[in-house]
């Protein structure tokens, strides 16, 4: 995988942190800087850290998986990208007012699965697994972090435009993934 692709992949996996901070960032008025550096560390290590797992699990049946590797890859980013897109389309809900580190934990592995799933396609393509980890964390943890405060500033921005272009990217890398 190319260093553009893993700054889009990235980009696009980050879009979850970016999401979940900016409707946090919506409802804290207090403790705002403590509150948004407690959330973008968690998403960020949580995001770093997962595709490790999903790696390593590949890994376990590489052999298998080679001849396959272009197809799998294409359908975990087009799942992904539907993922994204579907839900994108769902009605909002409601927020929690909690941060508390069960919180943080829960939010942390919700934005995570699909980082999980991507280190299946890091190993697949024979990309250098630390460099995408701290890539992926350093994005998440940014992004995070921009869409706190950028929810303490702004009150209507749809997020679910956010969403659905992160799915089309994902889309995009799986059609590219074929060529």
């Amino acid at each position: 995988m190319s260093l553009i692709d893993l700054l889009l992949l990235a980009v696009v996996l980050g879009i979850d942190c970016l999401v979940v901070s900016f409707s946090q960032g919506l409802i804290f008025k207090s403790q705002r800087t403590k509150n948004s550096l407690r959330l973008a560390i968690c998403m960020g290590l949580f995001q770093g850290l997962m595709p490790i797992i999903g790696y390593v699990a590949t890994n376990k049946v590489y052999d298998f998986l080679v001849p396959y590797s272009r197809l799998i890859v294409c359908l975990i980013f087009f799942i992904l990208g539907i993922h994204f897109i579907f839900e994108a389309l769902q009605p909002d809900c409601e927020h929690s007012q909690c941060i508390d580190w069960r919180c943080l934990a829960g939010f942390g592995i919700a934005t995570s699965i699909d980082a999980l799933i991507s280190g299946v396609t890091l190993c697949l393509t024979s990309t250098n697994l630390v460099i995408a980890c701290l890539i992926i964390g350093g994005v998440s943890f940014v992004m995070s972090l921009v869409g706190f405060w950028i929810g303490n500033y702004v009150k209507n921005i749809p997020s679910k435009y956010l969403e659905i272009a992160g799915g089309l990217v994902l889309i995009l890398l799986a059609l590219k993934s074929l060529v």
